[in-house]
């Protein structure tokens, strides 16, 4: 139920269908007795600074979960960034303070490797293949790199983001083996789809999934249905998977604590979300 005195958290991108955080939130908060709802918010990339800006002069809202497009612009349009967001080159996470300044933040790449990790998957000195440079590919990077893996290859479509990107993990992790430009998958211990291909059945697939091992493992971002093309070819070739939704579930813990939530455990929150695909 919302009230008059309910505190939101609006969830901005564009399109709205394919988001899944107000199923996982509002029951959790139902169930906790927390007057707060995760309110969808389409924004066209055209609009989004005024909106942004227009937004935080709500009395009633406490921050912002930002997803696709929106991302990377968001690191210009707050007051302050956490070195998680300023080494992803991407915000997903805006808190108002109590003195009305915005901070951004980025949790996406720790909800992936949260989710890897309690999967079993070794990351200190893993070879790994990110395809995708926006915004959940280079929040990805950022926490893989963190995590110890040895050598990192990066891919987008556009070859000067995953250049940007490469000279942003060399910077902070000159110890790092990091190549562009190539999205062959072959001899990586992880693979992760960090594009929008999966979205529509008609997409292609992201990598030449036939160039896996078996004992590669497969991570995906995309949301808007449990098992992509790419996650139902890679477990075909005998590879473990990560869904998008995984991601999610993971890093919504970091994301209560940060609102001033208290916290929840993936379990947790899995046991009341009513997710639609």
């Amino acid at each position: 139920m919302i009230r008059g005195t309910t505190t939101l958290i609006a969830h901005l991108g564009y399109p709205t269908d394919a988001f899944k955080a107000p199923m996982i939130y509002n029951p959790w908060f139902e169930q906790s007795g927390i007057d707060a709802v995760v309110m969808p918010m389409g924004v066209k990339p055209g609009d989004y600074a005024m909106v942004l800006q227009s937004l935080f002069r709500l009395t009633n809202i406490r921050g912002a979960l930002i997803t696709m497009p929106h991302k990377v612009s968001t690191l210009a349009l707050v007051d302050e960034c956490t070195p998680a967001a300023e080494i992803a080159g991407a915000c997903n996470a805006i808190l108002r303070r109590p003195d009305g300044s915005l901070l951004g933040d980025m949790f996406d790449g720790a909800g992936f490797v949260r989710g890897v990790l309690r999967k079993g998957l070794k990351l200190a000195g893993a070879r790994v293949l990110v395809v995708g440079g926006g915004g959940v590919g280079s929040a990805i990077a950022a926490s893989l790199a963190a995590a110890g893996v040895g050598a990192m290859g990066l891919y987008d479509v556009f070859p000067a983001s995953a250049e940007a990107l490469g000279a942003r993990l060399r910077k902070h992790y000159p110890a790092l083996q990091v190549g562009t430009g190539s999205k062959d998958p072959a001899g990586y211990d992880l693979v992760v789809n960090a594009t929008p291909l999966g979205m529509n059945e008609d997409d292609p697939l992201p990598v030449d999934v036939a160039r896996m091992a078996p004992s590669t493992f497969a991570g995906e971002v995309v949301m808007k249905k449990e098992m992509t093309a790419f996650l139902r070819a890679a477990q075909a070739r005998g590879c473990r998977v990560q869904v998008g939704s995984d991601m999610l579930f993971e890093q919504i813990p970091a994301y209560l604590e940060f609102f001033g939530f208290g916290t929840a455990t993936p379990e947790d929150l899995r046991a009341v979300a009513r997710l639609s695909y």
